[in-house]
């Protein structure tokens, strides 16, 4: 065996020694009830988010073809952008190919070696990559506390500065004060970048997200981040600013103009979503009436979106509790380190809007049984 694999194998060991091991396995739909994925509204195999996405690629191919500089600006994509505009009232949108590739293309492009990027300790993996790639100094602040933001603002010595937050957060499912952030970083000269991947779709009467519901989208130094992969059950990612800014990202973003366009499938999946999240009105209601009741059952706090989780003492715990609901036909996740900011093994949960009492009462007495046990 080569130093190379030699390697390998040994880092391998290490994981196996923590209990840290993962491995990617088929999931068939169906044959659990899902509590783990993030399809939030069940909208995955609604009949219009299927015809949206085979119209699209029936009329446009399988793939963009190039960049959206290039050829690979659809009308489709154009599309996309003016209904999630509408639906959040965000002054434009950008389309772009994944809702990493979202908060990469912000963070590189709005921030560079004169720029203080002010990150919360719980943010998301793809906006701390995007701040370690930006060059940008990076100051980590505790989680939602305001009093450190400030100080960490008034104290740079940079002539920009850029905070970085999600509206609902993945793994305690708990929101930012958005807006107070935004006044913050307005009195303090810095602009707010919030990722609202858990917010679309959930939060706000009419699924608006987070941003939106707080009265923010609209503001000149707000820009925030969706992905197209969670309540909207296609593939994709947005960013909502300024028209300024989405000009900005569309010369100077290299996610965007180093990557072929959003494929055209995912694109009318997406359409079909917002069509139906329209029309239904209940959906964001109803999946946060379900995620208070798993809260419930699992004697933790009511989610301010869809996503919730529950400590457990280590690791291998937290695999033997996903064991035990997945014989019992339950689908439930779990977060080890290094996917917690607290280092901590949690069980992540994830509420359904289309999970009637007649799924939701056996999930919910399995969940009990595991939250007594641990």
């Amino acid at each position: 065996m080569s130093t190379f694999l030699d390697w390998l194998a040994e880092r391998a060991a290490d994981r196996d020694r923590q209990g840290l091991r993962r491995e990617v396995r088929p999931f068939k739909s169906g044959e659990l009830v899902d509590l783990a994925g993030n399809d939030y509204l069940g909208l995955r195999r609604h009949p219009a988010v299927i015809a949206g996405a085979v119209a699209a690629a029936e009329t446009y191919g399988g793939g963009a073809g190039a960049s959206r500089l290039v050829t690979g600006t659809l009308e489709l994509h154009e599309e996309l952008e003016h209904a999630l505009a509408r639906l959040t009232g965000a002054p434009s949108a950008l389309v772009l190919s994944t809702g990493y590739h979202a908060n990469l293309a912000v963070l590189t492009s709005l921030a560079d070696a004169e720029t203080l990027i002010v990150s919360d300790a719980h943010a998301h993996a793809s906006l701390i990559d995007g701040a370690r790639l930006s060059r940008a100094a990076v100051a980590v602040s505790r989680h939602n506390d305001l009093d450190h933001v400030r100080e960490l603002l008034a104290g740079r010595t940079q002539p920009r500065a850029v905070v970085v937050v999600e509206s609902v957060y993945s793994v305690l499912g708990d929101a930012a004060p958005l807006g107070a952030l935004a006044d913050l970083s307005q009195e303090l000269g810095a602009v707010l970048v919030v990722d609202d991947a858990h917010g679309l779709g959930v939060v706000g009467e009419r699924g608006e997200g987070g941003a939106a519901q707080a009265g923010i989208i609209a503001r000149d130094h707000v820009v925030v981040t969706v992905t197209l992969s969670k309540s909207l059950a296609a593939q994709g990612g947005a960013v909502l600013a300024h028209a300024a800014v989405r000009d900005h990202l569309v010369n100077t973003g290299r996610p965007f103009i180093y990557d072929t366009g959003l494929a055209p499938a995912a694109a009318g999946a997406a359409l079909g979503a917002l069509d139906v999240l329209a029309t239904d009105a209940h959906l964001p209601a109803a999946v946060r009436a379900n995620a208070a009741l798993l809260a419930d059952a699992c004697g933790v706090d009511t989610p301010a979106g869809a996503v919730l989780s529950v400590t457990m003492p280590g690791p291998a715990e937290a695999l033997a509790a996903v064991a035990v609901a997945e014989e019992r036909g339950i689908r439930i996740g779990c977060f080890r380190p290094p996917s917690t900011p607290d280092g901590s093994s949690r069980l992540r949960l994830t509420a359904h809007a289309d999970h009637g009492p007649e799924v939701l009462d056996h999930a919910l007495d399995v969940l009990r049984g595991l939250v007594t046990r641990a």
